[in-house]
């Protein structure tokens, strides 16, 4: 058996974000699975993910630190709560603030290691941390503030191509 990445757990309705819903052909379909007490995601930019030659756009990293992060929180609620993912409720968040730190050049012919974990929960809201590397050197560092999805959110409907 195969573990399931934390975004195949969010149910249909909520599986549309161009960063990590599985059902946006047009998205990254990003994937995070929890390695210990972090969630690490593996991403292999296409060359037309290029800002400068040879190296990443930083919007698509991120858009990488973004929604690996509310992932990450998703995962840290199941865990908080003491469930196993899928369960219902599924728990979902959405970024209240984004910070990223860019400390190095990205190449962007190579695999991005996203690592993140929860540094702070309260309530509906969850303090994400994380680095994006290559081969072990960071080139990204980021902060997401995540909070649990607003249920008016919950009850907007995809839109239709």
């Amino acid at each position: 058996m195969t573990q399931m990445a934390l975004q195949d757990h969010y149910p249909d309705d909520l599986s549309h974000c161009y960063g990590c819903g599985r059902l946006n052909d047009d998205g990254l379909r990003i994937k995070s699975f929890w390695e210990g007490d972090e969630a690490v995601c593996h991403f292999r930019p296409r060359l037309y993910h290029t800002g400068p030659p040879g190296y990443v756009y930083g919007g698509l990293i991120a858009s990488l630190v973004d929604c690996h992060s509310t992932a990450t929180a998703s995962g840290a609620a199941y865990q908080r709560d003491g469930r196993e993912p899928g369960t219902e409720p599924v728990p979902r968040y959405v970024t209240a603030s984004l910070h990223v730190d860019f400390r190095k050049p990205t190449p962007v012919d190579a695999v991005l290691e996203v690592r993140a974990r929860v540094t702070e929960m309260s309530g509906r809201k969850m303090i994400v941390t994380s680095t994006l590397s290559v081969d072990g050197v960071v080139c990204a560092e980021g902060v997401v503030v995540a909070v649990e999805m607003p249920e008016t959110m919950r009850e907007a409907t995809a839109p239709q191509a």
